[in-house]
Protein backbone atom coordinates (compact mmCIF):
# COMPACT_ATOMS: atom_id res chain seq x y z
CA UNK A 1 0.00 0.00 0.00
CA UNK A 2 1.50 3.56 -0.92
CA UNK A 3 1.84 5.93 1.82
CA UNK A 4 -0.44 7.92 3.13
CA UNK A 5 -1.53 10.59 0.60
CA UNK A 6 -1.34 14.27 3.00
CA UNK A 7 -5.31 15.51 1.76
CA UNK A 8 -4.02 19.22 1.36
CA UNK A 9 -5.82 21.66 -0.13
CA UNK A 10 -5.40 23.89 -3.10
CA UNK A 11 -9.31 26.20 -3.88
CA UNK A 12 -9.94 27.95 -7.06
CA UNK A 13 -12.65 30.74 -7.70
CA UNK A 14 -13.91 32.31 -10.66
CA UNK A 15 -15.03 35.43 -9.99
CA UNK A 16 -17.51 38.04 -12.28
CA UNK A 17 -15.65 42.16 -12.75
CA UNK A 18 -18.89 44.30 -12.72
CA UNK A 19 -19.18 47.96 -13.12
CA UNK A 20 -21.39 48.64 -9.94
CA UNK A 21 -23.21 51.77 -12.16
CA UNK A 22 -24.57 49.19 -15.06
CA UNK A 23 -24.44 45.94 -12.98
CA UNK A 24 -23.23 44.85 -16.28
CA UNK A 25 -19.96 42.48 -16.49
CA UNK A 26 -17.13 44.41 -17.26
CA UNK A 27 -13.66 43.66 -19.24
CA UNK A 28 -11.01 44.28 -16.34
CA UNK A 29 -8.33 46.70 -17.71
CA UNK A 30 -5.35 45.58 -18.61
CA UNK A 31 -3.89 47.97 -16.14
CA UNK A 32 -5.60 46.65 -13.62
CA UNK A 33 -4.61 43.14 -14.26
CA UNK A 34 -1.53 43.70 -14.46
CA UNK A 35 -1.17 45.24 -11.11
CA UNK A 36 -3.10 42.11 -9.66
CA UNK A 37 -0.31 40.04 -11.52
CA UNK A 38 2.52 42.31 -10.00
CA UNK A 39 0.65 41.79 -6.43
CA UNK A 40 -0.52 37.88 -6.70
CA UNK A 41 1.66 36.80 -9.33
CA UNK A 42 0.73 32.93 -10.27
CA UNK A 43 -2.58 33.15 -8.15
CA UNK A 44 -4.31 35.24 -10.35
CA UNK A 45 -5.30 34.34 -13.96
CA UNK A 46 -6.99 35.50 -17.21
CA UNK A 47 -9.94 33.08 -18.20
CA UNK A 48 -11.51 32.64 -21.80
CA UNK A 49 -13.73 35.64 -21.03
CA UNK A 50 -12.69 38.88 -20.14
CA UNK A 51 -14.87 39.67 -17.45
CA UNK A 52 -13.65 36.71 -15.45
CA UNK A 53 -10.95 36.84 -13.02
CA UNK A 54 -9.90 33.51 -11.23
CA UNK A 55 -7.98 33.44 -8.08
CA UNK A 56 -6.36 30.19 -6.75
CA UNK A 57 -4.77 29.78 -2.97
CA UNK A 58 -1.15 28.07 -2.51
CA UNK A 59 -1.37 24.76 -1.37
CA UNK A 60 -2.88 24.41 2.20
CA UNK A 61 -2.33 22.19 5.12
CA UNK A 62 -5.54 22.28 6.28
CA UNK A 63 -9.06 23.82 5.85
CA UNK A 64 -8.09 26.60 8.20
CA UNK A 65 -5.27 27.42 6.06
CA UNK A 66 -7.20 27.41 3.18
CA UNK A 67 -10.12 29.77 4.97
CA UNK A 68 -7.02 32.13 5.32
CA UNK A 69 -5.95 32.12 2.11
CA UNK A 70 -9.53 32.10 0.08
CA UNK A 71 -10.08 35.45 2.66
CA UNK A 72 -6.83 37.29 1.73
CA UNK A 73 -6.84 36.48 -1.83
CA UNK A 74 -10.40 37.77 -2.20
CA UNK A 75 -9.59 40.85 -0.45
CA UNK A 76 -6.96 41.01 -2.28
CA UNK A 77 -8.87 41.26 -5.93
CA UNK A 78 -11.98 42.80 -4.48
CA UNK A 79 -9.62 45.69 -3.40
CA UNK A 80 -7.37 45.94 -6.64
CA UNK A 81 -11.15 46.40 -8.88
CA UNK A 82 -12.43 48.75 -6.31
CA UNK A 83 -8.94 50.73 -7.14
CA UNK A 84 -10.41 50.25 -10.81
CA UNK A 85 -13.77 52.01 -10.17
CA UNK A 86 -15.30 48.19 -10.64
CA UNK A 87 -16.80 45.49 -8.14
CA UNK A 88 -16.18 41.77 -7.95
CA UNK A 89 -19.31 39.24 -7.68
CA UNK A 90 -19.60 35.69 -6.80
CA UNK A 91 -22.36 33.67 -8.62
CA UNK A 92 -22.35 30.95 -11.26
CA UNK A 93 -23.46 33.41 -13.80
CA UNK A 94 -24.48 37.10 -14.34
CA UNK A 95 -28.35 37.88 -13.67
CA UNK A 96 -28.62 40.32 -16.84
CA UNK A 97 -25.70 40.39 -18.98
CA UNK A 98 -25.84 38.48 -22.61
CA UNK A 99 -22.45 35.97 -22.91
CA UNK A 100 -21.80 37.94 -26.93
CA UNK A 101 -21.22 41.02 -25.50
CA UNK A 102 -18.30 40.19 -23.55
CA UNK A 103 -15.10 39.63 -25.21
CA UNK A 104 -13.07 36.76 -25.11
CA UNK A 105 -9.10 36.76 -24.01
CA UNK A 106 -7.11 36.76 -26.64
CA UNK A 107 -4.81 33.55 -26.07
CA UNK A 108 -3.47 30.36 -27.91
CA UNK A 109 -5.64 27.77 -25.79
CA UNK A 110 -8.88 30.21 -25.79
CA UNK A 111 -8.42 30.49 -29.60
CA UNK A 112 -8.11 26.64 -30.16
CA UNK A 113 -11.12 25.88 -27.99
CA UNK A 114 -13.34 28.71 -29.73
CA UNK A 115 -11.94 27.19 -32.75
CA UNK A 116 -13.06 24.32 -32.08
CA UNK A 117 -16.57 24.58 -30.29
CA UNK A 118 -17.57 27.92 -31.70
CA UNK A 119 -20.44 29.13 -29.56
CA UNK A 120 -20.60 26.49 -27.41
CA UNK A 121 -17.39 28.14 -26.30
CA UNK A 122 -18.79 32.08 -26.39
CA UNK A 123 -21.32 31.17 -24.42
CA UNK A 124 -19.57 29.45 -22.14
CA UNK A 125 -19.65 32.49 -19.39
CA UNK A 126 -19.86 31.01 -16.23
CA UNK A 127 -18.25 30.54 -13.36
CA UNK A 128 -16.81 27.65 -10.95
CA UNK A 129 -15.26 26.67 -8.39
CA UNK A 130 -12.76 23.87 -8.13
CA UNK A 131 -11.12 22.32 -5.08
CA UNK A 132 -7.82 20.19 -5.35
CA UNK A 133 -7.31 17.91 -2.47
CA UNK A 134 -3.58 15.82 -2.78
CA UNK A 135 -3.41 12.06 -3.39
CA UNK A 136 -0.18 11.79 -4.58
CA UNK A 137 -0.21 7.84 -5.95
CA UNK A 138 -1.72 8.16 -9.27
CA UNK A 139 -3.92 4.19 -9.04
CA UNK A 140 -5.00 5.65 -5.83
CA UNK A 141 -6.19 8.68 -6.94
CA UNK A 142 -8.04 6.61 -9.72
CA UNK A 143 -9.38 4.87 -7.33
CA UNK A 144 -10.76 7.45 -4.75
CA UNK A 145 -12.21 9.02 -7.89
CA UNK A 146 -14.32 6.22 -8.54
CA UNK A 147 -16.19 5.99 -5.12
CA UNK A 148 -16.03 10.10 -4.78
CA UNK A 149 -18.64 10.27 -7.60
CA UNK A 150 -21.90 9.27 -5.81
CA UNK A 151 -21.35 12.10 -3.54
CA UNK A 152 -21.10 14.86 -6.34
CA UNK A 153 -24.56 15.85 -6.24
CA UNK A 154 -24.86 15.84 -2.92
CA UNK A 155 -22.15 18.57 -2.53
CA UNK A 156 -23.59 20.15 -5.43
CA UNK A 157 -26.84 21.06 -4.06
CA UNK A 158 -25.22 23.33 -1.28
CA UNK A 159 -23.41 25.01 -3.94
CA UNK A 160 -26.20 26.30 -6.82
CA UNK A 161 -25.87 29.62 -7.41
CA UNK A 162 -26.62 30.22 -10.81
CA UNK A 163 -30.85 30.65 -11.25
CA UNK A 164 -30.60 33.36 -13.50
CA UNK A 165 -28.93 33.57 -17.43
CA UNK A 166 -28.97 36.58 -19.79
CA UNK A 167 -31.99 38.33 -17.56
CA UNK A 168 -34.47 35.46 -17.34
CA UNK A 169 -35.35 33.12 -14.55
CA UNK A 170 -34.39 29.65 -15.85
CA UNK A 171 -35.92 27.79 -13.39
CA UNK A 172 -32.85 26.09 -13.00
CA UNK A 173 -30.71 26.80 -9.26
CA UNK A 174 -28.00 26.09 -11.53
CA UNK A 175 -28.14 26.76 -14.87
CA UNK A 176 -24.49 27.36 -15.17
CA UNK A 177 -24.21 23.33 -14.59
CA UNK A 178 -26.70 23.41 -17.84
CA UNK A 179 -24.52 25.85 -19.97
CA UNK A 180 -21.29 23.59 -19.33
CA UNK A 181 -22.87 20.71 -20.23
CA UNK A 182 -22.60 21.80 -23.95
CA UNK A 183 -18.92 21.30 -23.73
CA UNK A 184 -17.41 17.62 -24.40
CA UNK A 185 -16.04 15.65 -21.70
CA UNK A 186 -17.74 17.15 -19.13
CA UNK A 187 -20.12 16.15 -16.42
CA UNK A 188 -19.88 12.91 -13.86
CA UNK A 189 -17.11 10.40 -15.39
CA UNK A 190 -17.25 6.62 -15.60
CA UNK A 191 -15.32 4.73 -13.47
CA UNK A 192 -12.03 3.39 -14.44
CA UNK A 193 -10.72 -0.02 -13.44
CA UNK A 194 -7.41 1.55 -12.82
CA UNK A 195 -4.92 4.38 -14.03
CA UNK A 196 -3.69 2.52 -16.72
CA UNK A 197 -7.10 2.75 -18.14
CA UNK A 198 -7.45 5.94 -18.02
CA UNK A 199 -3.98 6.78 -19.14
CA UNK A 200 -5.31 4.63 -22.38
CA UNK A 201 -7.84 7.20 -22.54
CA UNK A 202 -6.46 9.87 -22.21
CA UNK A 203 -3.91 8.29 -25.41
CA UNK A 204 -6.66 7.35 -27.80
CA UNK A 205 -8.12 10.97 -27.33
CA UNK A 206 -4.49 12.68 -28.09
CA UNK A 207 -3.99 10.37 -30.85
CA UNK A 208 -7.21 11.06 -32.95
CA UNK A 209 -7.22 14.74 -32.25
CA UNK A 210 -10.32 15.02 -29.71
CA UNK A 211 -7.39 16.98 -27.55
CA UNK A 212 -3.67 18.32 -26.65
CA UNK A 213 -3.69 17.19 -23.46
CA UNK A 214 -5.71 15.86 -20.50
CA UNK A 215 -6.41 19.56 -19.67
CA UNK A 216 -9.33 19.45 -21.57
CA UNK A 217 -10.91 16.86 -19.75
CA UNK A 218 -13.31 19.09 -17.90
CA UNK A 219 -15.53 16.20 -16.07
CA UNK A 220 -17.15 17.03 -12.36
CA UNK A 221 -14.09 14.88 -11.07
CA UNK A 222 -10.97 14.28 -12.30
CA UNK A 223 -7.34 13.56 -11.66
CA UNK A 224 -5.57 16.87 -12.50
CA UNK A 225 -3.01 16.17 -15.35
CA UNK A 226 -0.10 18.16 -13.98
CA UNK A 227 -0.83 18.21 -10.27
CA UNK A 228 -1.07 15.56 -8.00
CA UNK A 229 -4.69 16.06 -6.56
CA UNK A 230 -8.13 15.06 -7.54
CA UNK A 231 -10.12 18.20 -8.78
CA UNK A 232 -13.40 18.58 -7.94
CA UNK A 233 -15.03 20.76 -10.42
CA UNK A 234 -19.21 20.50 -10.17
CA UNK A 235 -19.70 23.59 -8.01
CA UNK A 236 -20.77 26.97 -9.41
CA UNK A 237 -18.84 29.08 -6.99
CA UNK A 238 -20.59 30.28 -4.02
CA UNK A 239 -21.07 34.37 -2.92
CA UNK A 240 -19.54 33.45 0.89
CA UNK A 241 -16.39 32.40 1.70
CA UNK A 242 -17.94 30.77 4.40
CA UNK A 243 -19.72 28.71 1.76
CA UNK A 244 -16.79 27.51 -0.42
CA UNK A 245 -14.75 26.52 2.52
CA UNK A 246 -17.78 24.34 3.81
CA UNK A 247 -17.93 22.99 0.20
CA UNK A 248 -13.73 21.66 0.42
CA UNK A 249 -14.12 20.58 3.57
CA UNK A 250 -16.88 18.12 2.42
CA UNK A 251 -14.52 17.32 -0.37
CA UNK A 252 -11.26 16.80 1.82
CA UNK A 253 -13.22 14.58 4.36
CA UNK A 254 -15.56 12.43 1.18
CA UNK A 255 -11.72 11.82 -0.17
CA UNK A 256 -10.16 11.06 3.61
CA UNK A 257 -13.00 8.74 4.04
CA UNK A 258 -12.90 6.70 0.92
CA UNK A 259 -9.29 6.38 1.26
CA UNK A 260 -9.55 5.09 4.86
CA UNK A 261 -11.99 2.25 3.16
CA UNK A 262 -9.68 1.35 0.40
CA UNK A 263 -6.96 0.92 2.59
CA UNK A 264 -8.83 -1.62 4.67
CA UNK A 265 -9.57 -3.06 1.09
CA UNK A 266 -13.47 -2.01 1.70
CA UNK A 267 -14.95 -0.66 -1.61
CA UNK A 268 -17.93 1.65 -2.09
CA UNK A 269 -20.53 0.73 -4.24
CA UNK A 270 -19.83 1.99 -7.85
CA UNK A 271 -22.75 3.23 -9.61
CA UNK A 272 -23.35 3.89 -13.05
CA UNK A 273 -23.02 7.71 -14.68
CA UNK A 274 -26.22 7.39 -15.88
CA UNK A 275 -27.70 6.53 -12.30
CA UNK A 276 -25.20 9.30 -10.57
CA UNK A 277 -26.61 12.10 -13.57
CA UNK A 278 -30.21 11.74 -12.42
CA UNK A 279 -29.04 13.01 -9.22
CA UNK A 280 -27.11 15.36 -10.47
CA UNK A 281 -30.21 16.88 -12.55
CA UNK A 282 -32.12 17.13 -9.48
CA UNK A 283 -29.41 19.48 -7.89
CA UNK A 284 -29.06 22.05 -10.75
CA UNK A 285 -32.76 21.97 -11.04
CA UNK A 286 -34.26 22.24 -7.19
CA UNK A 287 -30.99 22.53 -5.57
CA UNK A 288 -31.53 21.94 -1.58
CA UNK A 289 -35.21 21.60 -1.94
CA UNK A 290 -35.61 18.67 -3.91
CA UNK A 291 -35.32 15.21 -3.77
CA UNK A 292 -32.48 12.98 -4.75
CA UNK A 293 -32.33 9.52 -5.28
CA UNK A 294 -30.84 6.76 -2.63
CA UNK A 295 -29.89 4.45 -4.62
CA UNK A 296 -29.27 2.18 -1.81
CA UNK A 297 -32.54 1.53 -1.37
CA UNK A 298 -34.18 2.43 -4.66
CA UNK A 299 -36.25 5.42 -3.45
CA UNK A 300 -35.78 8.94 -3.46
CA UNK A 301 -35.88 11.10 -0.47
CA UNK A 302 -35.75 14.58 0.91
CA UNK A 303 -32.21 15.92 0.33
CA UNK A 304 -31.56 16.55 3.64
CA UNK A 305 -31.89 12.89 4.10
CA UNK A 306 -28.91 12.47 2.01
CA UNK A 307 -27.07 15.14 3.63
CA UNK A 308 -27.18 13.57 6.76
CA UNK A 309 -26.21 10.80 5.88
CA UNK A 310 -23.36 12.14 4.46
CA UNK A 311 -21.96 14.25 7.45
CA UNK A 312 -22.72 11.16 9.75
CA UNK A 313 -20.23 9.13 7.03
CA UNK A 314 -17.22 11.62 7.06
CA UNK A 315 -18.27 12.47 11.17
CA UNK A 316 -15.25 10.03 12.50
CA UNK A 317 -12.27 11.65 10.34
CA UNK A 318 -13.62 15.30 10.56
CA UNK A 319 -11.53 15.63 13.92
CA UNK A 320 -8.44 14.54 12.44
CA UNK A 321 -8.32 16.48 9.72
CA UNK A 322 -9.43 19.88 11.59
CA UNK A 323 -12.72 20.33 9.91
CA UNK A 324 -15.97 19.74 11.88
CA UNK A 325 -17.25 23.69 11.97
CA UNK A 326 -16.55 23.58 8.55
CA UNK A 327 -18.33 20.49 7.31
CA UNK A 328 -21.19 20.81 9.53
CA UNK A 329 -21.68 24.71 7.81
CA UNK A 330 -23.26 22.52 5.63
CA UNK A 331 -26.57 22.57 7.80
CA UNK A 332 -26.24 26.31 8.16
CA UNK A 333 -26.62 26.68 4.34
CA UNK A 334 -29.84 24.67 4.79
CA UNK A 335 -31.33 27.01 7.29
CA UNK A 336 -30.42 30.11 4.94
CA UNK A 337 -30.95 28.87 1.33
CA UNK A 338 -28.02 28.51 -1.28
CA UNK A 339 -26.90 31.26 -3.01
CA UNK A 340 -29.59 30.64 -5.81
CA UNK A 341 -32.52 30.70 -2.90
CA UNK A 342 -31.25 33.54 -2.10
CA UNK A 343 -30.62 35.31 -5.23
CA UNK A 344 -34.44 34.26 -6.16
CA UNK A 345 -35.61 35.83 -2.80
CA UNK A 346 -33.81 39.55 -3.52
CA UNK A 347 -35.79 39.17 -7.03
CA UNK A 348 -38.95 38.46 -5.36
CA UNK A 349 -38.26 41.27 -3.07
CA UNK A 350 -37.43 43.57 -5.46
CA UNK A 351 -38.39 42.45 -8.64
CA UNK A 352 -35.20 44.14 -9.98
CA UNK A 353 -32.22 41.98 -11.09
CA UNK A 354 -30.14 44.84 -10.58
CA UNK A 355 -30.81 44.52 -7.26
CA UNK A 356 -29.87 41.17 -7.35
CA UNK A 357 -26.39 42.09 -8.56
CA UNK A 358 -25.80 44.31 -5.87
CA UNK A 359 -26.70 41.64 -3.09
CA UNK A 360 -24.26 38.93 -4.80
CA UNK A 361 -21.61 42.05 -4.84
CA UNK A 362 -22.49 42.45 -0.63
CA UNK A 363 -22.48 38.62 -0.34
CA UNK A 364 -18.95 38.23 -1.70
CA UNK A 365 -17.74 41.16 0.49
CA UNK A 366 -19.17 39.50 3.24
CA UNK A 367 -16.53 38.62 6.15
CA UNK A 368 -13.76 39.65 3.77
CA UNK A 369 -13.82 43.88 3.51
Amino acid sequence: MPPQPTFTLGIEEEFQVVDPDTRQLRSHIAEMFAEGEKRLKEEIKREMHEAVIEIGTPICTDVEHARREVTRLRREIINLCRESGLRIAASGTHPISHWSSVPITSNERYDQIVYDLQMVARANLIFGLHVHVAIEDVETRIQVMNAARYFLPHVFALSVNSPFWCGQNTGWKSYRAKVFERFPRTGIPDSFRSNSEYEEYVQLLIRTNCMDNAKKIWWDVRPHPFFPTLEYRICDVPMRVEETICIAALFQAITYKLWTLYRRNMGWRLYRRMLLNENKARAARFGIQGKLIDFSRNEEVPYTDLLEELLAFVDDVVDELGSREAVYYARTIVARGTGADRQLQKFDETKDLRAVVDYIISETEHGVI
